[in-house]
């Protein structure tokens, strides 16, 4: 669990385009079509297997991958229609959370963004279709995001920054969660031992296939001999625990580093594989033409583009940057949205920017296999009401850009 808390820190307002840790300063946007490339501070985020499993629990605003979401606001968590994919009906599943603080204002002194997705390819193709619709009273969604944020003086957590010594602990208990997936609110109860707690029927059903029906005799018999007692708190699951379901992403931390500090390795090690010219090599008439007519595809200029600024990193699952005039780095010139498929802020209607995008990368860590029907894409964009408004919701759903590779093979 190597990021501490002054690491993520710098996480909060960093330009997610490029490295460093700058303060985030509220500018006017350009809406021009100028395309004049502004170096950007970004904040790149790595995975490592934690050291420690107990210090990804949510007492510690973890930034994470995989698992089960360790959950701000451990009680109000998003509502039934919220948490299941737009298409199949399926409960979603947790992808990543960032911890992403803006110091600027009180009621974001804790604040986390939470990624959840479909496991399934044919749904992510049909989100991708969804996407340019900008069905704002009902999208239908595969993907999709949640912002949580909470003031330091909170009913859930100490006003003191924890002290990762091992002794840290939530001020109140979370809401049971699914005996399942471990994810979202177990609101249904087994109708025997009436202890296991399920989001979903489904998850219901695979639970008692998978041996729960097994388990269900022997919690019936541990409630009989503890109903006398007054504890009424052993229907409730601990915060994070073990849960039955074995398809979940396994769990990374998530590392924050800056892409500054890639620079420099770059730069000594900027050889023929990673410069489209090599040095010693002369732009005679035929390679000048060749090169005229590879930057005449644009599509084919983007993906060099992208190729050529990853390199720095190629094991960076997450580039950060909550610059007002940030971009994603987009893998291709198709498929980026245009101003006006960008919708506004569900809550107060005001604009959204971009903060963050999730890199392919993340799926080999994920142990995704390479076949045609399995889970891809090129960059998931996400965008966050620029005034990270409040409200009496918890969570509140932000939106998702994502971008796929075309079926063809880039030449």
């Amino acid at each position: 669990m190597g990021s501490n808390m002054n690491d993520v820190k710098s996480l909060q307002e960093t330009n997610l385009d490029e490295e460093g840790d700058q303060e985030f300063e509220l500018e006017d946007v350009d809406d021009g079509d100028e395309e004049e490339e502004v170096e950007e501070y970004v904040t790149l985020g790595l995975v490592e297997k934690p050291k420690n499993p107990k210090f990804l629990l949510r007492h510690l605003f973890p930034s994470k991958a995989g698992g089960v979401p360790a959950w701000l606001d451990p009680v109000d968590l998003p509502q039934e229609k919220l948490r299941i994919c737009g298409f199949c009906g399926e409960p979603l599943q947790f992808l990543l959370q960032i911890y992403a603080p803006i110091s600027e204002e009180s009621s974001t002194f804790h604040r986390i963004l939470y990624v959840f997705m479909c496991p399934s390819m044919s749904c992510l193709l049909r989100d991708q279709h969804e996407q340019w619709k900008r069905r704002e009273d009902n999208p239908c969604r595969s993907v999709k995001v949640f912002r949580c944020q909470l003031p330091r003086c909170n009913p859930f957590y100490s006003s003191e920054p924890p002290k990762r010594d091992g002794i840290d602990k939530p001020l109140t208990l979370g809401a049971a969660l699914c005996s399942w997936c471990g994810t979202w609110k177990g609101e249904k109860v087994c109708s025997s031992c009436r202890r296991a707690r399920y989001c979903s029927e489904k998850h219901q059903a695979m639970h008692w296939k998978s041996g729960h029906r097994n388990q269900c005799r022997q919690n019936v018999n541990y409630s009989e001999t503890s109903s006398s007692s007054p504890d009424s708190s052993s229907n409730r699951l601990p915060a994070v625990g073990k849960v039955a379901c074995s398809t979940l992403w396994p769990e990374y931390e998530i590392i924050i580093e800056d892409e500054c500090a890639f620079d420099a390795e770059a730069f000594e090690d900027n050889n023929c594989a990673t410069s489209l010219v090599p040095k010693n090599m002369k732009t005679d008439d035929s390679y000048q033409f060749m090169l005229d007519k590879f930057e005449a595809d644009e599509n084919k200029r983007t993906w060099a583009s992208f190729q050529e600024r990853i390199a720095k990193c190629p094991k960076q699952v997450l580039r950060y940057c909550r610059d007002p005039k940030a971009k994603p780095l987009w893998p291709l010139s198709i498929g980026c949205p245009s101003v006006a498929n960008i919708p506004k802020c569900n809550y107060c209607n005001g604009p959204i920017c971009y903060e963050f995008q999730i890199m392919p990368q993340l799926l080999y860590y994920f142990g995704v296999r390479n076949d045609p029907d399995s889970l891809d894409w090129g960059t998931i964009a996400v965008y966050t009401c620029s005034a990270s408004c409040g409200s009496s919701i918890s969570y509140k759903e932000e939106f998702a850009w994502v971008q796929l590779y075309p079926t063809a093979p880039m030449t």
